[in-house]
């Protein structure tokens, strides 16, 4: 006898349509250099960064909330597409293709749930909250920290210059200074200093 539940149905159809997200191809390199990884793996990265490192964020933040911003943030670019960090002219498009993929993924759940995931997508774009902040310094960091790892193979192969990288990190401290200055120092610098990363 088949069951009907049409709550768990919808559940169920988000789960199933969140399964493209592997499929979204992201221009930073695995540590060992070999593929670019996927969103999935991006953000399965970048959660676990957030449960290691909370201890070093500026403010007191939730750290369950923002794991969950950091694992769903990224779920609208199955109908958006990832926007490369340093592509202007994509950027300009960004937001629109965003919204519209928000409306439609998260739309697939039940009310609730549709609302609650909605607005912590907003909350992580709008940069406002401690948890918010906090997304942001790992979802910024995490690429620095495998771009170092490659010995700067997706700098290169893009000709990023310093100048965007500090652009693209003007608010990365805001989330937790300590961790900021340890990327740049760790992770941007000595690729600088290897001339991987473009200052002319």
């Amino acid at each position: 006898m088949e069951m009907k539940n049409e709550r768990l149905e919808r559940q169920f159809d988000f789960c199933r349509e969140i399964d493209k997200e592997k499929f979204i191809g992201r221009q930073t390199y695995l540590s060992d250099g070999q593929r670019k990884e996927n969103d999935a793996e991006h953000a399965w990265h970048m959660a676990i960064m957030a449960i290691l490192l909370s201890e070093y964020a500026d403010e007191k933040i939730d750290v369950l909330k923002t794991v969950t911003m950091l694992l769903i943030h990224d779920l609208v670019e199955i109908d958006a597409g990832d926007t490369y960090a340093y592509d202007e002219e994509a950027a300009k498009s960004k937001r629109k293709r965003e919204e519209a993929g928000a409306d439609r993924i998260y739309g697939l759940l039940p009310e609730d749930q549709k609302q609650k995931l909605r607005a912590l997508w907003e909350e992580f774009e709008e940069w406002e909250t401690p948890e918010a902040k906090f997304a942001h310094t790992m979802d910024n960091i995490q690429p620095l920290m495998l771009n170092a790892a490659t010995e700067g193979k997706s700098w290169v192969e893009h000709g990023v210059h310093i100048d965007q990288i500090l652009m693209r990190n003007r608010k990365t401290a805001q989330g937790s200074e300590q961790l900021w200055e340890y990327a740049f120092h760790n992770f941007i610098k000595p690729s600088l200093d290897a001339g991987k990363i473009r200052t002319e």
